[in-house]
């Protein structure tokens, strides 16, 4: 049953991009761009050794906070950078403005936290035995397997008539059918099974539980990786199913959406009261996406039963250290 809580007025916090009931977030809108997206991100990574640290998330705020909105140029992460790097607090860098800093970090934290940290990989050293290397940088992956192709352009809020007039609330990656779809970062299975919009469709929480990541339309007769259940845990970069056509129709295993593709949505949580209800908050990953596109998990298919696995360890030392002896 859908929550009313949903649909209570909301007191705007941000021109254009939070809202929030009682203290709790109830709307984002999430449109920062690729390239600042990128740039927020080698900057964090490549400050990571020295004295003075960046957080990406606050780099994006600051940014944000200084223009207004989502829409500012690359340019204005690295008068951030400098900013911070010179050792200058939000609140002296903004004055009267620093409330809007705080909320754009929250807003731009629920969509981004824990998609960079430190993690493991198993990878062949040069004798060809796999050892772990541990590493800090982008901990998701993009949702598409390494080598294969996929299209995708900005589709979100487009219209949509199956069922009833309704805005589009994803990004949509068309490919081959039977591409292997992998979680972009680690968490714990909430939703499987069939849905007349998605059809086949998989719904992760991620473990700070504020991030729902939806990926439908999966492939007609094999959608799932084997063994993928609701309540199970996945890593990022798993291999969750396979990229299909399945949905819009009460049947189950019905494929009538006209061109294969994986339905990508991501809907924030900052309260359960949220996860089904009237004003759900999901917002546009088309930016994500492409950021994702440069990492991407790679896969092998098992010669005896034909299903697709990642070919290299992954590990997230965030969560939890790596097994003595591992």
């Amino acid at each position: 049953m859908r929550n009313v809580v949903c649909g209570l007025l909301v007191l705007a916090l941000l021109l254009g991009t939070a809202a929030a009931q009682d203290g709790v977030l109830s709307w984002v809108d999430f449109d920062v761009g690729a390239a600042p997206l990128r740039r927020a991100l080698e900057l964090d990574i490549a400050s990571q050794e020295t004295e003075q640290p960046l957080d990406w998330v606050e780099l994006l705020a600051l940014a944000a906070t200084r223009t207004g909105g989502g829409q500012f140029p690359a340019s204005q992460v690295d008068a951030a950078a400098r900013d911070f790097q010179s050792g200058a607090s939000p609140q002296a860098l903004l004055g009267s403005l620093y409330s809007y800093y705080e909320s754009y970090k929250q807003a731009y934290g629920a969509v981004l936290d824990g998609l960079v940290g430190h993690y493991a990989v198993q990878l062949p050293d040069e004798t060809g035995q796999l050892t772990w290397k541990a590493t800090y940088g982008l901990k998701a992956f993009s949702p598409i397997a390494e080598g294969f192709s996929y299209t995708h352009y900005q589709d979100f809020g487009n219209r949509r008539g199956y069922g009833f007039q309704r805005r589009h609330l994803g990004n949509d990656l068309m490919g081959a059918s039977g591409t292997p779809i992998v979680a972009i970062e680690g968490g714990t299975v909430e939703a499987l099974g069939w849905n007349q919009y998605g059809g086949w469709r998989i719904g992760i929480r991620s473990d700070d539980r504020l991030r729902y990541y939806y990926y439908a339309h999966l492939q007609k007769d094999n959608p799932y990786a084997e063994g993928l259940a609701e309540g199970k845990r996945v890593e990022a970069g798993e291999v969750i199913g396979y990229l299909g056509r399945t949905g819009y129709s009460t049947r189950e295993n019905t494929e009538n959406i006209q061109t294969p593709h994986l339905h990508l949505g991501l809907q924030l949580v900052f309260d359960e009261s949220q996860k089904e209800c009237n004003s759900e908050i999901w917002v546009d990953v088309y930016a994500l996406v492409e950021l994702l596109s440069t990492h991407r998990s790679t896969v092998a298919r098992d010669p005896e039963t034909g299903a697709w696995r990642r070919v290299y360890g992954y590990w997230d030392l965030d969560r939890a250290p790596l097994p003595t002896g591992a």
